[in-house]
């Protein structure tokens, strides 16, 4: 009996496929031997990669994200106007047969030609530029969090307990402290007097944790450490100063984002590790268009700049719903069902740097009281415990995110936000007016003109 062809329909006719390598790109048009080649990764290579595809009438091209290995072949199709899929891998895999290059290249472009390919969510230039920034900014902290945590271990084998009589070994006390011993000082009541003001232990305390045991080899270290620590730091601020640049040159590129002012926020802590030299609350209100993100209570300037560097204003317009950004971020159920069984409603095993900091958002939210996400933390706590609870608030803040920028709908819930100050403010103000009625005071008996 004679086979029957089912034959699919080809979607993209004029489709290759790359599959990307380290040292060479194997290229198919189609699935014959003749249309498939094999190039170099030096610019002279992709160029006549490129001119190949041209004189074939290639017009859709789709390649694995492997590595870093693609971004510059995938700049150079892009500018040469393909249309250009970047693929997550595990939807690239060949079902059968043996792994070649060949056989990849030639199964990423039949899938492609039948339409069975989605490309990655990739940000604009200038989205790009400054994850860059963010992303380098933030191996440098890494760094120097790990240079901190060396001079700590210097101090302590120098018998120098620096960490015990200061909070911060970095901080203004710790730092002036630190550079003394470095410089040669060894007198303890010397190092105790660059005490600061706002230290809690007396200069008393801070010198008798100060007598050194004297060890050469340990004291070396350390003035390494310091001074490798200084470097980073010297690094974070030229970062930082470029972060500032490229978002100035992005705002003052538009008059109407030019114009606008946000309200000032005295009461939002800024943490030491956020971006110095830059009012972050204006920059992102007038980078999201009038958006003012920071009044959604835990997020903090780390959340925004993340969210402006890993998506940008205009990258998260590119998904047509909130539950598309949620799943994409890896925060909703990852619903599984077979047979009409639920089998699973774990979420989805991934993360990236914008689910990190909506995670830390949503962990500080849960520290709150009496607010509305507070609210919603606490009974999610409640039932399914903290970890559940800091991925639903996640999910919600995400929610609520992409409604604020793509709809520009003000953040606006049921109940409040009040910072302690505030709330102070507001007890003092109710005390007194409970005082005023209790002893039936008018305006005029406390001097009050009444306009």
């Amino acid at each position: 009996m004679k086979k029957k062809s089912l034959p699919m329909e080809v979607i993209n006719r004029y489709a290759a496929g790359i599959d990307v390598g380290s040292r060479f790109h194997y290229v198919a048009i189609g699935q014959n031997p003749q249309d498939l080649r094999k190039f170099g990764v030096y610019n002279e290579d992709l160029k006549e990669l490129l001119q190949w595809l041209k004189e074939n009438k290639i017009s859709t091209v789709a390649m694995e994200s492997t590595g870093t290995y693609w971004q510059s072949l995938f700049n150079m199709l892009q500018e040469a106007g393909l249309e250009v899929y970047l693929c997550n891998g595990k939807f690239t895999k060949n079902i059968k047969g043996k792994k070649t290059d060949v056989q990849d290249c030639q199964w990423i472009q039949k899938l492609h030609s039948l339409g069975l390919l989605t490309s990655s969510f990739l940000p604009d230039l200038a989205t790009e530029q400054l994850r860059t920034y963010c992303r380098h900014r933030t191996s440098l902290l890494e760094t120097s969090a790990m240079t901190t945590q060396k001079m700590q271990k210097y101090l302590r084998l120098l018998n120098l307990r620096l960490d015990v009589v200061v909070k911060d070994v970095c901080g203004l006390t710790g730092l002036q402290i630190i550079e003394a011993i470095c410089s040669g000082e060894t007198n303890p009541q010397v190092l105790a007097s660059f005490r600061h003001s706002n230290c809690r232990k007396s200069e008393e305390e801070i010198a008798k944790a100060l007598q050194s045991n004297g060890r050469k080899d340990y004291l070396f270290g350390l003035q390494q450490e310091f001074d490798l620590y200084q470097t980073l730091q010297a690094q974070i601020a030229a970062c930082d100063l470029a972060i500032a640049k490229l978002l100035s040159e992005q705002i003052e590129a538009d008059e109407t984002k030019k114009a606008l002012q946000a309200e000032a926020k005295p009461h939002k802590k800024v943490n030491k590790n956020a971006p110095k030299n830059m009012d972050l609350n204006q920059l992102s209100y007038q980078y999201f268009d009038g958006v003012d993100l920071l009044r959604i209570e835990g997020v903090s300037y780390g959340t925004v700049i993340a969210l402006m560097s890993e998506v940008g204003c205009e990258g998260i317009k590119k998904f047509a719903t909130a539950k598309q950004f949620t799943s994409w971020l890896r925060l909703c159920p990852n619903t599984k069902i077979s047979g009409g069984k639920v089998l699973s409603k774990k979420i989805a095993k991934g993360s990236n740097r914008l689910k990190i900091a909506l995670r830390q958002a949503a962990n500080a939210v849960g520290k709150l009281k009496d607010t509305h996400l507070s609210d919603f933390f606490n009974r999610i706590s409640y039932r399914r415990g903290r970890a559940a609870a800091v991925s639903a608030t996640a999910r919600k803040l995400a929610v609520i995110i992409w409604h604020m920028i793509v709809k520009h709908v003000p953040y606006n819930p049921p109940s409040q936000y009040l910072f302690m100050d505030q709330k102070r403010k507001m007890k003092l103000v109710k005390r007194i007016r409970k005082k005023i009625a209790k002893l039936e005071l008018k305006p005029q008996d406390v001097g009050f003109a009444i306009s």
